[in-house]
């Protein structure tokens, strides 16, 4: 049995930044942990707290608050980490709190209209009206738009002196 567009649903993993419910695609989801700091790197992007090693990979940690916009919780800790897998690349999200896994349905996500424009490199790109609460609903790819846009500048353009 097929599923319509109407009843097609997305799994999604929900999480607090701040006082606003985000979600995630689950199935780009490859874990959470809790605890460990970042490495502070020199010269990264605003947004990017630092590197973790994990399981033979270079995890990018980006803080979610500072990529979303939102004003972060007073006493945060930012010790909870959402790793997700993009293109066989890992990114580690800080997040406040994890929620859970819901099934949103694909028909029940509101779209920004053309009225209120949608902003380039927005990683929102609708919302969900929970029984208890809204979700926003990202788009994993945009989130981590400003790395992969930096990774494919010309050396000199990262502050990198070169004479």
């Amino acid at each position: 049995m097929t599923q319509t567009a109407t009843s097609a649903v997305l799994p999604c993993c929900t999480f607090r930044v701040s006082d606003d419910c985000f979600a995630i695609e689950s199935a780009l989801v490859v874990e959470v942990l809790r605890g460990g700091d970042p490495v502070r790197v020199p010269l990264a992007p605003d947004g990017v707290l630092g590197l973790v090693h994990l399981r033979g990979r270079i995890v990018p940690i980006i803080d979610l608050a500072d990529r979303l916009g939102v004003v972060p919780r007073a006493g945060r800790r930012a010790d909870t980490h959402l790793v997700i897998c993009l293109q066989d690349d890992w990114y580690g999200l800080i997040v406040d709190e994890m929620l859970d896994v819901i099934d949103i349905p694909v028909a029940g996500i509101e779209h920004p209209t053309a009225a209120s424009g949608e902003v380039p490199g927005e990683p929102r790109v609708g919302v969900f009206a929970a029984t208890d609460r809204l979700v926003h609903v990202l788009d994993p790819q945009r989130m981590i738009q400003f790395l992969v846009r930096q990774r494919t500048q010309p050396p000199g353009r990262h502050g990198v002196f070169h004479g």
